[in-house]
Protein backbone atom coordinates (compact mmCIF):
# COMPACT_ATOMS: atom_id res chain seq x y z
CA UNK A 1 0.00 0.00 0.00
CA UNK A 2 1.45 3.36 -1.01
CA UNK A 3 1.24 6.23 1.43
CA UNK A 4 0.79 9.76 0.10
CA UNK A 5 1.47 13.12 1.68
CA UNK A 6 0.75 16.66 0.68
CA UNK A 7 3.15 19.56 0.85
CA UNK A 8 3.29 23.18 -0.17
CA UNK A 9 6.78 24.55 -0.73
CA UNK A 10 7.69 28.05 -1.92
CA UNK A 11 4.06 28.90 -2.53
CA UNK A 12 3.59 25.99 -4.94
CA UNK A 13 0.44 23.97 -5.25
CA UNK A 14 -0.29 21.04 -2.97
CA UNK A 15 0.83 17.80 -4.61
CA UNK A 16 0.53 14.15 -3.58
CA UNK A 17 3.83 12.30 -3.36
CA UNK A 18 4.32 8.57 -2.97
CA UNK A 19 6.53 7.71 -0.03
CA UNK A 20 9.08 5.30 -1.40
CA UNK A 21 12.30 6.37 0.33
CA UNK A 22 13.72 5.13 3.63
CA UNK A 23 15.65 7.40 5.97
CA UNK A 24 17.63 5.96 8.87
CA UNK A 25 19.40 8.25 11.31
CA UNK A 26 21.63 7.80 14.35
CA UNK A 27 21.07 10.39 17.05
CA UNK A 28 21.34 11.02 20.77
CA UNK A 29 18.76 9.94 23.31
CA UNK A 30 18.02 13.63 23.96
CA UNK A 31 17.18 14.38 20.32
CA UNK A 32 15.07 11.22 20.09
CA UNK A 33 13.15 12.19 23.23
CA UNK A 34 12.58 15.73 21.92
CA UNK A 35 11.32 14.34 18.59
CA UNK A 36 8.90 12.07 20.47
CA UNK A 37 7.64 14.99 22.59
CA UNK A 38 7.18 17.23 19.55
CA UNK A 39 5.37 14.49 17.64
CA UNK A 40 3.05 13.75 20.57
CA UNK A 41 2.25 17.46 21.00
CA UNK A 42 1.30 17.66 17.30
CA UNK A 43 -0.46 14.27 17.37
CA UNK A 44 1.87 12.98 14.66
CA UNK A 45 4.19 10.03 14.18
CA UNK A 46 7.91 10.67 14.49
CA UNK A 47 8.25 10.22 10.70
CA UNK A 48 5.51 12.77 10.04
CA UNK A 49 7.10 15.20 12.49
CA UNK A 50 10.46 14.92 10.71
CA UNK A 51 8.74 15.67 7.39
CA UNK A 52 7.06 18.76 8.86
CA UNK A 53 10.34 20.00 10.35
CA UNK A 54 12.30 19.50 7.11
CA UNK A 55 9.60 21.08 4.93
CA UNK A 56 9.26 24.05 7.29
CA UNK A 57 13.05 24.52 7.26
CA UNK A 58 13.15 24.32 3.46
CA UNK A 59 10.30 26.82 3.12
CA UNK A 60 11.82 29.32 5.55
CA UNK A 61 15.28 29.08 3.91
CA UNK A 62 14.14 29.17 0.28
CA UNK A 63 15.15 25.58 -0.51
CA UNK A 64 13.46 23.66 -3.32
CA UNK A 65 14.22 20.57 -5.38
CA UNK A 66 14.55 21.46 -9.07
CA UNK A 67 11.58 20.27 -11.14
CA UNK A 68 13.86 18.22 -13.41
CA UNK A 69 15.23 16.14 -10.49
CA UNK A 70 12.42 15.32 -8.02
CA UNK A 71 13.47 11.68 -7.56
CA UNK A 72 16.31 9.92 -5.83
CA UNK A 73 19.54 11.77 -5.21
CA UNK A 74 21.71 8.66 -5.27
CA UNK A 75 22.44 5.60 -3.19
CA UNK A 76 23.01 6.18 0.48
CA UNK A 77 21.94 9.82 0.46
Amino acid sequence: MAVHWHYRLNGGSSMARTKNEVLTIRTTAEVKALLKLAAERERRSAASMIEVLVLDYARSHGLAIPESNPGRTGKGK
